[in-house]
């Protein structure tokens, strides 16, 4: 695993309505990493990568990007958002296009990038995620699994090689999680950084080079999955997939 620091987030506050999310939250992710943040409902993980996109401010606390404050990275990075990619949990949000490739277009033509070089981008990052051969289709026409794969696309158009999945197994049946799942190892064999927030551990855990427990909008824990399985406790609400599977390692739906 590459041992370059992409984000430091140290005391990392979010309030709203004077309810505390976040409270004091520290957290190291590295460039080339795959890691999974679990933890339950209302955890504060969504809040959390939203922060990190550029998407919610913080209430209080410090991130740096690339070993700049997160304000300053992104005001002086112009290519911050080619850099940073977010797959939301309901994918059919992110669709703006009348078809596949127009909707996987949308991100590299407000990059201003030119026609040939938009459609060399979509081309590519329709044949990463499986998709050329619906370029024509309306988006909603997909399966649930090949929407998620969609909004990856678009990512993928834009240059991201850092990507936050947000839950992206929810409202799927096994084929559209093993249709997530494959993409998933892609871009981990490509060397893509990867945060993959879920609860369902049992069916991406193989692929996870770190763990990390968010409850009460805290870190609770945070280390090599095997490790922090050892460690888990009820409080937490998430349960160890190793009550069906062997090991860590075993815990994937991808056959």
């Amino acid at each position: 695993m590459d041992k370059n620091l992409l984000f430091k987030i140290r005391g990392l506050h979010k309030e709203f309505n004077g309810i505390s999310v976040l409270d004091g939250l520290d957290l190291d992710i590295f460039e080339g990493e795959c890691l999974l943040v679990a933890g339950p409902n209302g955890s504060g993980k969504t809040i959390l990568m939203r922060i990190l996109a550029g998407l919610l401010e913080a209430s209080s606390g410090s991130i740096w990007y690339k070993g700049e404050m997160q304000e300053t990275a992104f005001k002086k990075n112009t290519s911050f958002r080619r850099e940073l990619g977010i797959v939301f949990q309901d994918a059919d949000n992110q669709f703006v296009g009348d078809t596949v490739e127009e909707d996987a277009a949308f991100g590299p033509s407000n990059l201003g990038l030119s026609k040939a070089e938009i459609e060399a981008v979509v081309a590519a990052a329709l044949e990463k995620t499986g998709l050329a051969g619906k370029r024509k289709l309306h988006p909603r026409r997909l399966s649930g699994g090949e929407k998620r794969r969609l909004a990856v696309a678009g990512v993928l158009a834009m240059g991201c090689n850092s990507i936050i999945l947000d839950e992206p197994f929810a409202n799927l049946d096994k084929p559209g999680v093993v249709q997530v799942l494959e993409i998933i190892q892609k871009l981990k064999n490509d060397g893509n950084t990867l945060i993959i927030l879920t609860h369902e551990l049992e069916k991406v855990l193989a692929f996870a080079s770190r763990l990390v427990i968010l409850y009460q909008g805290r870190i609770a824990d945070d280390g090599q999955p095997e490790e922090v399985l050892n460690r888990l406790e009820e409080d937490y609400g998430i349960r160890d997939p190793r009550r069906t599977y062997k090991t860590a390692g075993d815990c994937s739906w991808l056959e």
